[in-house]
């Protein structure tokens, strides 16, 4: 589970990538669950948007991608969502430590 700390830093670095996830009007299926996981898998952070058309909000697809995906939701902001999942194998993103509690 990620931080409000590293949340942030997530939002940070997701301004600058280009939108690559996009739900139509055929909405959430196989074909996008699996372009998800790819990009996750070579990226780690993914922003992803649903189209006028789709049949799904934009909360509906970012929390059903980050289910199938086993990621999870960075931000969702109008129609627009960013989804996170760290690549154990090759980590491309160094995320701020967690505070320990005493």
């Amino acid at each position: 589970m990620l931080t409000s700390k590293q949340r942030a830093f997530l939002r940070s670095l997701a301004t600058d990538i280009d939108t690559i996830v996009m739900v139509g009007k055929g909405g959430m299926n196989d074909n996008i669950t699996k372009q998800t996981h790819d990009a996750l898998t070579a990226r780690e952070l993914v922003k992803g948007k649903v189209l006028e058309t789709a049949d799904v909000s934009s909360r509906e697809a970012a929390e059903q991608l980050a289910l199938e995906t086993d990621s999870e939701v960075v931000q969702v902001i109008g129609s627009k969502f960013v989804l996170f999942r760290r690549n154990e194998e090759e980590p491309k993103i160094e995320l701020p430590k967690a505070k320990r509690r005493r």
